[in-house]
């Protein structure tokens, strides 16, 4: 449930203070489990060719504000005993939002830093801020400046999240009202095409859970330990990738590749670290909301949770039928998870912010049950954004060419990957706890993860040659990358 589904309480008049909205479930766990050495934060950030007018920039993300009420809020105070927390909503913003920070050495790298290390605070409205940076030159996937954009090294737009409040398709939807008014167009931003859809089920029948799925009941893998750094806190890759291909005719999607390429990719670098296999659980956020001006502002998604057996993932020749057979059970599944009607957290997360205790209370008991359900927290989370549904087009600053996402990545899960498209090509991220694994790690997991996704497009048997009849009789992997290096 979204802020926006639950009505606000307003008392109308002089001196009255202002409207009001209780936390929903997902809100309030947030809000019990905060920790300042692993801000909650989404990170969001979109490369435009050129660089947006300051004045008209901060104009046109005000008005954004106005026309998207519900993200004008900050955390309301209240007592100790008080059995719900609150959501605030303002008429106008507390702070600056926009800034334009000053020109410096590897301002990417700082701002990305910045994003992930400091958190928007819930105090000030609204509870999330938007940095334009430079460009760095060099960017591989900057194209030529078009006709009416000022040539040079563009901009980036950098927004960041404070998930307690909001997630990030939510933020995008504002950012595009933006956009559009920044632009000076009328109406609603226009969706690109949709990604591809699978066919419906049949009237009348009802969603069941997968039959051959393993059980939820283990406890699931987790990312082996690397070399973590010194500091705490999350560090994070971004890579540009073609967007997958998928062959003609196929029951499975984008994201159910994207799915088994995450899954490969763990499982590969557990037993590089020695470890026996072991099922997974991968998290994967189902987002049901509108994508035009109606869309609910607030923390909006689903999570479901897609297992992999031990058996599935143990050490063995990944031919094209063995993983056309993985992504065929993967796309039975994801298909039957998305349809089968479930809370956003679960039912147990209702239960622990019905409002019967103080909010102090519930949130000793909620950090308790986290740290006793660890050992059975999903292995890893795979957000998978999809094509970015709004053309992003800031008029003489150019039209975005690329976007990317990040989802926070504390223990016990460590690691988040988070995917988005854009002009055709996948943009990655990953993101993970710097207690569970350094820079040299990110960029091998990389490596697997291109390794594998681009094996989940050799699904049609491939003619034969030397190397395949050797892959035939048992040989390797076929050419995975190895810790010293890999396809890049």
């Amino acid at each position: 449930m979204t802020a926006l589904e639950h009505p606000a309480r307003r008392a109308d008049g002089p001196g009255r203070p202002p409207a009001r909205v209780p936390f929903p479930v997902v809100d309030e766990v947030s809000r019990h489990c905060l920790q300042e050495e692993e801000p909650e934060t989404v990170h969001i950030e979109v490369h435009l060719p050129g660089t947006p007018d300051p004045a008209r920039l901060k104009a046109a993300f005000a008005e954004a504000l106005r026309r998207h009420p519900r993200i004008l809020m900050r955390e309301a105070r209240g007592p100790w005993y008080r059995r719900r927390y609150e959501w605030e909503l303002t008429a106008e913003p507390d702070t600056e939002v926009v800034t334009f920070p000053a020109p410096e050495p590897d301002a990417l790298k700082r701002a990305r830093e910045r994003a992930l290390a400091k958190a928007p605070s819930l105090a000030a409205s609204p509870p999330i801020r938007l940095e334009v940076v430079a460009a760095e030159a060099g960017l591989a996937s900057r194209p030529e400046p078009g006709p009416d954009t000022a040539a040079g090294p563009g901009s980036v737009l950098f927004l960041t999240v404070n998930h307690t409040a909001l997630d990030g398709p939510a933020c995008m939807r504002v950012l595009a009202t933006a956009a559009e008014i920044y632009a000076g167009e009328g109406g609603s931003p226009a969706p690109v095409a949709p990604p591809p859809t699978r066919a419906p089920e049949r009237p009348g029948t009802a969603a069941q859970p997968p039959p051959d799925a393993p059980s939820g009941w283990a406890p699931p893998a987790r990312v082996l330990r690397g070399t973590p750094e010194p500091s705490p806190g999350n560090g994070l890759l971004v890579d540009e990738l073609p967007v997958p291909r998928r062959p003609k005719g196929s029951p499975f999607t984008v994201n159910d590749q994207l799915m088994v390429a995450t899954a490969l990719m763990i499982s590969h670098w557990n037993r590089e670290h020695g470890a026996r296999p072991r099922p997974l659980r991968i998290t994967m956020p189902v987002d049901d909301r509108p994508r035009d001006a109606t869309m609910p502002i607030g923390n909006g998604t689903r999570l479901v949770e897609v297992p992999f057996g031990a058996a599935e993932l143990a050490h063995r020749e990944w031919t094209p039928d063995a993983i056309h057979d993985l992504l065929r059970r993967t796309s039975d599944r994801t298909r039957a998870l998305k349809a089968l009607p479930r809370p956003q957290l679960g039912h147990g997360a209702r239960l622990l912010t019905a409002p019967v205790l103080p909010v102090t209370l519930r949130a000793a008991v909620t950090r308790g049950l986290r740290r006793a359900a660890a050992p059975w927290t999903s292995t890893t989370l795979l957000s998978n954004i999809g094509r970015v549904p709004y053309p992003l087009d800031f008029g003489d600053a150019g039209r975005a060419h690329a976007v990317w996402f990040s989802a926070p990545a504390r223990l016990p899960r460590g690691l988040t990957v988070t995917t988005a498209s854009t002009a055709g090509r996948l943009h990655v991220a990953l993101r993970w706890s710097k207690t569970l694994l350094g820079p040299g790690d990110g960029a091998h997991l990389r490596d697997l993860f291109e390794h594998y996704l681009h094996a989940t497009e050799q699904t049609e048997r491939p003619a034969r040659t030397e190397r395949t009849e050797r892959a035939g009789s048992g040989g390797p992997d076929p050419a995975p990358p190895g810790k010293s290096g890999g396809p890049k």
